[in-house]
């Protein structure tokens, strides 16, 4: 049988796509997961900042009506300067700095695995427009494989080999890697190295094998989870097909 390749020709004409429009338009694809997720930090942002102005609200609110109903009518100075506090708080809470993204703490075997997956998915996020287009783009497979690496580590030893391998790739050698290439200049980006790759390739060549790494290390972490899946389900089809079940089991 002929194998079909044209998902894999659609994938790539895309992709191409990507890079072109990204040349054209001088800067990085942003409809990716990456990108989204930290449409979605802007908009937990904004979302805290219009919950600070309705809780402001709220208390102005109960506060002038009770006031209304213990002492008495306010009146038009009173409403007056209820109008002027509201008009504070909105202010205020529009301009009042909400949490910004986390510090990032220097990686060490005591680092919690959530805060490890979480720095390097934010250092993604915030790099990700300023790598060439190539490199957005493994940036964005590599961001998609976290929530999964994440789960599996949060129930492996922190001092088995594998997660010590996946933590320190995702905590230390992944962020100095895109750290010390935005340290290059861009007009020495094009110069080649001793195996003749310019310093974009070799960030991209670097990516591609960060990404099979994890790649690799989450399929090593989940095995032990898929050979439980296979035996129970050997067990069920041994014990239950062609009417093998019997009234004593």
């Amino acid at each position: 049988m002929i194998a079909l390749r044209e998902p894999q020709s659609v994938e790539n004409t895309i992709a191409r796509f990507d890079a072109i429009a990204a040349r054209i338009d001088g800067h990085t694809p942003r409809s990716s997961p990456t990108g989204r997720r930290s449409g979605g930090r802007k908009v937990a942002r904004v979302g805290r900042k219009i919950a600070n102005v309705g809780i402001a609200l709220g208390v102005l609110i109960a506060a002038t009506i009770g006031f209304g109903l213990i002492v008495g009518p306010i009146g038009i100075g009173g409403l007056f300067l209820v109008v002027m506090a509201a008009l504070f708080a909105l202010i205020f809470f529009s301009f009042w700095p909400t949490a910004t993204e986390p510090k990032r703490v220097p990686y060490s075997d005591e680092l919690p695995t959530g805060a490890v997956v979480r720095q390097l998915d934010g250092l993604l996020a915030a790099r990700r427009a300023v790598l060439p287009a190539p490199a957005a783009r493994r940036v964005d497979a590599i961001s998609q494989q976290l929530p999964l690496l994440e789960s599996r580590l949060t129930q492996m030893d922190a001092l088995d080999p594998l997660a010590q391998d996946a933590r320190r790739l995702m905590g230390k050698h992944l962020p100095d890697l895109i750290d010390r290439y935005e340290r290059v200049p861009a007009e020495y980006r094009g110069s080649r190295d001793g195996q003749g790759l310019t310093v974009d390739e070799r960030l991209v060549a670097s990516l591609d094998a960060a990404r099979e790494a994890l790649g690799e290390l989450g399929a090593k972490m989940s095995k032990q989870d898929i050979d439980a899946f296979e035996t129970q389900g050997r067990f069920i089809e041994n014990r239950y097909k062609d009417g093998g079940v019997t009234p004593e089991d």
